[in-house]
């Protein structure tokens, strides 16, 4: 989004007249030392924008920010350096890549909330990090750890100086979302760590958070922490809805959501949803039809019509988007092409990813219940080049079979754009022709997808 050209050049041609103002954007420049292989990219926080910054041969760089996206991360591959964008900011962020968490810092304009944040965020990922811990404590101790936690934030806010009371107010609210929310994760995680999956919080521990507005407007723009409970709150609207109703929860999803009278909460909710989930619907005509129904922003309805189009080239019977020349385990290149002839199932996965890998063991016990029959398996992992040897250390350790290939591009390669992939594992089901059967198929852990099987006489 470099529009520092752009403005230069209308500035030469028109003179000095109004029409564009620098104030109207943020302006991010700075340095990164060390700075390792790959792209350095800047990405709206909630991924519907992704742009490649220009690095120079010193590591400097300078980016023009649109502040129609509030919150954007700058991100070299491995350092995510989280920016609060407004009109007028003139940031500048400097850091050894080897080395961030010692290093970053950020100076100018705007770089009172921007250090905030960041100093924030590094408390977060603190309190991350002692999980298992924290999630096995009783309610009370739980709560009590929360409220200790929040009132380190709450002091941390108070005590950084340049803030604007506008965004203290926000912020204030925001902490105490941040604490609701870490009082709604306590049942599920509390399960996972003592492995009590009958566990249930007493009645009242989530008193306070049930007692909220769900309409707030200034706080659902503002607030990451609020925005996350109100989509809980629906979420769980939608699954009541589906089994009461016995319809699909996308479809449930969108009509419990259309129903919330502030425009700016239903269309984000819509969108977030729909956009996200778009490419896994078994409904896709009713949910993009219900979607379009209820969606009055008209930029959000561009997208979503967008990712329709090409999903609709997706549906079964369709020819399948093609990879070249993927790199296999054994060294060897391979594309879909060579594979014609044979039914393939493909498993789209990363080292990184904690689904994919509970899906390996039964990814392996299908494998060996149709060796010998007329079906490929394929795994393509979407690693970062610099996870390359990590992929290879897993599946041979891990001893995985079928053919495993590496892409070329991570996220960003052709097979996973043209897919409209936007979450992991994801499994599709090409027949010998090329063609496809299920451009979201059933995951290896589901008897659906031996029905599958069965239907085409593998």
């Amino acid at each position: 989004m470099n529009k520092l050209l752009c403005i230069a050049f209308a500035i030469a041609l028109f003179g000095c007249k109004k029409e564009i103002k620098t104030d109207d954007y943020t302006i991010v420049s700075g340095k990164i030392t060390n700075k390792q292989a790959g792209d350095v990219t800047m990405n709206s926080e909630d991924r519907t924008f992704k742009e490649v910054i220009k690095i120079a041969a010193d590591g400097t760089f300078i980016d023009t920010l649109s502040t129609d996206i509030k919150s954007y991360v700058l991100f070299d591959g491995t350092n995510p350096v989280f920016i609060n964008a407004q009109p007028g900011f003139k940031l500048n962020i400097a850091y050894d890549a080897l080395d961030f968490d010692n290093t970053v810092n950020i100076s100018g304009i705007g770089s009172e909330i921007n250090n905030y944040l960041l100093l924030k965020r590094k408390s977060e990922m603190d309190l991350n990090r002692k999980s298992s811990e924290i999630f096995v404590q009783v309610e009370d101790d739980y709560k009590k750890t929360m409220l200790d936690f929040k009132k380190t934030q709450e002091d941390m806010l108070s005590n950084t100086k340049g803030l604007p009371s506008d965004f203290i107010a926000k912020e204030t609210r925001n902490i105490n979302y941040g604490y609701f929310g870490k009082l709604k994760s306590y049942e599920r995680a509390h399960r996972h760590f003592t492995k009590n999956p009958a566990f249930k919080v007493s009645e009242g521990f989530l008193k306070d958070v049930s007692e909220l507005d769900y309409n707030n407007e200034e706080d659902f723009e503002f607030s990451r922490n609020y925005k996350g409970i109100v989509n809980d709150y629906y979420e769980v609207k939608a699954r009541e809805l589906s089994q009461k109703d016995s319809t699909a929860y996308d479809l449930s999803y969108v009509k419990t959501v259309s129903a919330i009278e502030s425009e700016t909460i239903k269309n984000t909710l819509l969108f977030d949803f729909v956009n996200f989930n778009m490419s896994y619907s078994n409904n896709l005509d009713d949910f993009y039809k219900m979607f379009l129904e209820n969606s009055t922003n008209e930029k959000n309805n561009a997208i979503v019509t967008e990712t329709y189009n090409k999903l609709t080239a997706l549906k079964e019977g369709k020819p399948s988007p093609k990879f070249v020349d993927y790199e296999n385990i054994t060294g060897t290149k391979m594309s879909l092409d060579d594979l014609k002839g044979r039914y393939v199932y493909i498993d789209v996965w990363a080292t990184w990813c904690g689904p994919c890998i509970q899906q390996i063991p039964h990814l392996q016990k299908v494998e060996k219940a149709y060796h010998g029959k007329n079906i490929e398996f394929v795994s393509i992992s979407i690693d970062k080049q610099s996870d390359y040897e990590k992929w290879k250390t897993m599946v041979i350790e891990k001893d995985l079979g079928g053919i495993q290939l590496f892409a070329d591009n991570d996220w960003e390669s052709a097979f996973v754009q043209d897919y409209q992939i936007q979450g992991i594992p994801k499994f599709i089901l090409i027949d010998p022709e090329g063609n496809i059967v299920d451009a979201n198929a059933p995951r290896p852990s589901s008897p659906k997808l031996i029905e599958l099987f069965d239907k085409h006489n593998l």
